[in-house]
């Protein structure tokens, strides 16, 4: 991938989390499933096009939620998000590395 689209996918990852944020952050928001389904599969797209460090996919996607909370209504509660993000972010560069692995050779099934 060019170079120009791999500076691209950290600011998208960081305005994806901040979206997903300012939305869970609305009075009238009370879904916390879809917020969560939302972290998940986002960090996990985000890792599964880049593999190489899911962490970061996790903390891009999903450090803007406890911020807020802390921020807005001190709930340490929404330490949970960057857990689910983290878990969608290594099973996305999880799903990436076995599509591309393949079999290996000399091993007939």
């Amino acid at each position: 991938m060019p170079k120009r689209s791999s500076a691209f996918l950290p600011v998208l990852a960081v305005a994806c989390g901040l979206l997903i944020a300012w939305v869970d952050s609305r009075p009238a928001w009370d879904d916390t499933g879809v917020t969560v389904g939302t972290l998940l599969l986002a960090a996990a797209f985000f890792a599964a096009l880049r593999p190489r460090r899911p962490w970061l996919w996790a903390l891009a996607v999903g450090g803007w939620i406890p911020v807020l909370g802390i921020i807005q209504s001190h709930n340490y509660g929404s330490f949970i998000a960057p857990a689910v993000t983290l878990f969608g972010a290594y099973l996305g560069a999880s799903a990436r590395k076995a599509m591309t692995s393949g079999p290996k050779k000399g091993n007939a099934s």
